[in-house]
């Protein structure tokens, strides 16, 4: 799979509103993350559709999960996120290169 498949992966798994919710939610707790329950508790989804949308996270590379003891923690891969934002926005307002030699005649 090339970096552009990656990258559609990842936008493609964002572009769920309660996994973009979840995705949000562990941006914002940083490199100590949250259980599931901890962002039940933010959110207020049930368990088994937070299940759902964390693991097509994890799949997608935007999400690791670690296990401590009977808790897993779930944590944003912040060099994924930033390669993404750095895909999105390498070429911004670089324009486009316009050949003045053929005119249309």
């Amino acid at each position: 799979m090339n970096q552009t498949q990656h990258h559609a992966r990842a936008l493609s798994a964002l572009g769920h509103e309660a996994r973009l919710q979840i995705f949000r939610v562990l941006v914002k707790a940083g490199h100590s993350g949250l259980t599931v329950s901890q962002i039940a508790e933010h959110l207020g989804l049930p368990a088994s559709t937070q299940a759902h949308h964390l693991k097509m996270l994890v799949e997608a590379g935007l999400v690791t999960q670690t296990r401590q003891g009977r808790e897993v923690i779930n944590t944003v891969d912040f060099d994924k996120m930033n390669g993404l934002i750095g895909f999105l926005s390498e070429e911004c307002c670089t324009g486009f290169a316009t050949d003045t030699s053929d005119s249309a005649a």
